[in-house]
């Protein structure tokens, strides 16, 4: 259904209030998403991204019904996901005389996902598509933000950044603007965006940012492809990715363990206590990963100075949960945070480091070699286990 956002340009994409997970398994969208399409009505009517496969053929059949299918004149496919592309096939199978502009590297995704032989234009940073009316797209090439085919397109006049993958967050609602829903869902959920997907490109996103600043452009609104659409104050979203993007960290420390009968769980449980005694200040946030949201544990990971991470020993290893979120983590590749490793054993005892060189691969600081404790933790092992938590706290300044 076709939304106003002014008086050329609307918005037609789909809220999905299902979703549940994103990227395969790999992303907990608790709050539902939306996939954001935007269509331009001036001189040339220009559409701007499409809606998820699975919902192609309602988003073409709406296009169809409000009369806009046949008066296209082009599509902007600003990246291949097929979250933002699924709906080309069926849109260009309407419409096979569409151009498609995109660039270099979305030219090859779009061809990789839907060997489709479309009439490509290619576009760079700088080049622009006449609106008509005195209006123009300009292309900026957004290289992984957080593909290598992404871009942004920045409308003259209305002064709108259609931003893609950036500034946005996964949360499905009716009320189309940031100053419509509720603040602590929309920053909760932007920064578990950010912290999840954008993290590992962080020097990119400041190169970016910067660079887009400085051409010293107004920017009245910015148009993401999943969530809200930034009217208020928009810009506040981009300051908030340029602190993210620094290496950041609030005075938090984040515990994540698993447990197979509960002696890691006390020390985990111990740890908190410990360091929430030693330094009032600072926020302990401890996750058991078997049980919890893994993406809501690395968003704490991402807010968080330091971490503790905790496995019993498991045939010389650790457990699965924490094996998957440290590999998780180390693709995320965070800057500038201290960690620690702790964890129960009966008879060997390798999981502390085994965990320690992961947390240093992963590019933490390791600022001791952990602790652990024989069988299931007596009062002496637990006092040990909270004099380990208050040094560590004393380590981080």
């Amino acid at each position: 259904m076709k939304k106003a956002l002014n008086g050329t340009v609307s918005w037609v994409g789909k809220i999905d209030w299902e979703l549940t997970r994103f990227h395969g398994d790999e992303y907990s969208t608790h709050k539902g998403s939306s996939y954001n399409s935007y269509l331009v009505e001036e001189g040339k009517t220009v559409l701007i991204d499409t809606v998820w496969t699975p919902y192609a053929k309602e988003f073409v059949d709406n296009l169809e019904a409000e009369g806009l299918l046949d008066r296209l004149d082009a599509v902007i496919a600003q990246h291949a996901e097929s979250d933002h592309s699924g709906a080309m096939p069926e849109l260009m199978r309407r419409r096979p005389d569409l151009p498609v502009y995109c660039t270099a590297n979305g030219v090859k995704s779009l061809k990789g996902h839907y060997h489709q032989g479309w009439d490509f234009h290619v576009v760079k940073t700088g080049d622009e598509y006449d609106l008509g009316n005195g209006k123009k797209l300009v292309f900026v090439e957004a290289p992984m933000l957080h593909w290598p085919d992404s871009m942004f397109s920045y409308m003259t006049g209305d002064a709108i950044l259609f931003s893609n993958d950036a500034f946005g967050q996964h949360m499905a609602t009716e009320r189309l603007y940031n100053d419509l829903v509720d603040q602590d869902v929309l920053w909760a959920e932007s920064i578990k965006y950010y912290a999840n997907i954008l993290t590992p490109f962080s020097s990119l996103v400041k190169a970016k940012i910067d660079q887009v600043l400085s051409l010293g452009l107004p920017v009245n609104m910015i148009a993401t492809s999943h969530g809200v659409i930034w009217r208020d104050n928009p810009v506040q979203i981009v300051q908030k990715y340029l602190e993210w993007s620094q290496d950041y960290k609030e005075d938090r420390v984040t515990i994540l363990y698993d447990t197979m009968w509960q002696g890691t769980r006390v020390m985990a449980d111990a740890l908190a206590k410990a360091i929430a005694e030693a330094s009032p200040s600072t926020t302990v946030v401890s996750h058991c990963l078997s049980k919890f949201d893994k993406n809501d544990a690395i968003t704490d990971v991402f807010r968080s100075k330091a971490v503790l991470v905790g496995s019993p020993t498991v045939g010389k290893g650790i457990l699965t949960a924490v094996a998957a979120a440290l590999e998780e983590i180390k693709g995320l590749r965070f800057k500038g945070k201290k960690a620690g490793a702790f964890g129960a054993y009966g008879w060997s005892g390798e999981s502390v480091k085994v965990i320690s060189d992961l947390l240093k691969a992963s590019g933490f600081d390791v600022v001791d070699d952990g602790i652990k404790a024989l069988w299931n933790p007596d009062d002496e092992a637990i006092a040990a286990t909270a004099a380990y938590g208050k040094a560590f706290v004393a380590k981080l300044g």
